[in-house]
């Protein structure tokens, strides 16, 4: 047996570590459909439950190597993820978009393809804070709005944040690690083949409930006001946001240890600078427009709740599939050869892991594969010009696929609980996937390896 203070984790776990993961995957599937008052009421004793039974073991076995890489997943990819949410959360729902909006397929699919276009731009999260609750405000007559609140989360929370950096974490890290800015607009023609056929397939469902419900008109409590944005001063914080992020990336000021952890200055800088914009949103918007927006803190207090134990209990997963053909996984980590193999293999994981060190784990991979012994910008600069191919599948299939499930990407959960805080009934775990996600975003993904990874 390998000592406790082996160097890689990864090299070392079997696949058994990974069953909290599991465990926690199902409590998040499972109880809120079988046990839901129970689920309510103590889903932080649950994703509590996770955390400690993945770490006292590997704790107590492996001792400072395991502290160290727990400490590194909370202080690394933790905290700066749950900042950023804060951030955008707190100064999205401090904009309030007043105005008569009545819910047609028309209208609605056009807040769709608006929410689209600007999640490359705001963050997929940034873009659904905003909208989520413009477009249930104005779906609020409806009878069916499950269907829309899903169509919003593959196409604003995920789908949509393809272009940029700032669009999805997966992307920023690759920018981080020098793939320049706007390279990722070669995943265009992937995400309008994408977008062109959800919002075709949204706009022929919403049309056959509309018929079906036999909305006429606006309905009597609802009275007609003008459009107009409160609380707009917050468009500057978002800009700060915006220009936090991109700053990290883009200045280097060395690094520091934090508990062992090794994190960039600029980094730390830039978690400061989001914590500090969401307090000044919250002092500087009237409560009023908050209470217009429904504004409650449930959502995010959720995500991090149970984002904690997610993020620790998928520790042992991350650590297999870093270690490469090392690992357990290497069985894995062999049979992607091929860009549709990338994609989809990317995609699945990122479905269910974190998506961006998924995606950290093929981009290195990729590297390796092909320009071994390469040192840092130059092979990056090889592989875009050389193998660009492969880089758009990791990259496509890491933001793609996270509309599979809730666990895919935060915005999933955020907006499900705000819908479900209106009133709109969510589909559980399993039903999210096997009615919605599985019929209608696989066959999507297939037309996508058929026209460009085949």
């Amino acid at each position: 047996m390998v000592g406790p203070y082996s160097a890689d984790l990864g090299e070392i776990l079997s696949l058994w570590s990974t069953l909290p993961f599991i465990g926690m995957l199902l409590s998040i599937a499972l109880l809120p459909l079988f046990a839901p008052k129970f689920w309510h009421n103590h889903f932080g004793k649950v994703s509590v439950f996770w955390a400690l039974v993945v770490s006292i073991p590997l704790l107590s076995i492996y001792k400072g190597v395991a502290l160290h890489d727990f400490l590194e997943i909370i202080i690394a990819d933790y905290l700066p993820f749950i900042i950023i949410l804060v951030a955008l959360y707190t100064v999205s729902g401090n904009i309030l978009l007043r105005g008569t909006l009545l819910g047609t397929p028309g209208v609605n699919t056009c807040i769709l393809a608006i929410g689209t276009a600007l999640a490359s731009w705001m963050g997929t999260t940034g873009a659904s804070m905003l909208l989520i609750r413009p477009f249930l405000r104005a779906n609020s007559h409806r009878k069916n709005r499950t269907f829309m609140v899903v169509f919003f989360i593959f196409l604003v929370s995920n789908i949509g944040g393809s272009l940029t950096p700032l669009g999805d974490p997966p992307l920023f890290l690759g920018f981080l690690r020098g793939v320049p800015f706007f390279w990722t607009f070669k995943l265009l023609p992937h995400m309008m083949t994408a977008v062109v056929i959800l919002l075709t397939a949204y706009f022929l469902m919403d049309s056959y409930y509309y018929r079906k419900e036999k909305v006429k008109e606006m309905p009597v409590d609802k009275k007609k006001e003008p459009f107009g944005i409160e609380g707009i001063h917050n468009l500057f914080f978002l800009a700060g946001i915006i220009g936090a992020v991109l700053m990290s990336g883009m200045v280097k000021l060395g690094e520091v240890k934090i508990l062992g952890v090794e994190t960039a200055v600029q980094d730390l800088i830039r978690d400061v600078l989001l914590l500090v914009i969401a307090v000044l949103s919250m002092m500087t918007t009237r409560k009023e427009i908050r209470e217009g927006n429904g504004f409650t803190w449930f959502p995010m207090k959720e995500v991090a709740i149970l984002f904690i134990g997610i993020f620790l209990t998928m520790m042992p997963c991350l650590k297999i599939l870093q270690a490469g053909e090392k690992g357990e996984l290497a069985f894995v980590i062999r049979a992607v050869r091929e860009p549709y193999h990338y994609f989809w293999v990317t995609g699945i994981l990122s479905a269910f892991l974190d998506n961006a060190p998924t995606y950290l784990t093929f981009f290195t991979s990729l590297l390796g594969r092909f320009h071994p012994g390469v040192g840092g910008q130059e092979a990056i600069i090889r592989l875009m010009n050389e193998h660009a191919l492969f880089l758009e599948a990791v990259s496509a299939g890491a933001v793609f696929f996270g509309a599979n499930t809730y666990i895919g990407n935060a915005p999933n959960f955020m907006v499900r609980s705000i819908a479900e805080e209106t009133g709109t009934r969510m589909p559980s775990f399993f039903g999210y996937m096997l009615k919605y996600s599985i019929p209608l975003l696989i066959p999507v993904f297939v037309i996508i390896t058929l026209l460009f990874y085949s």
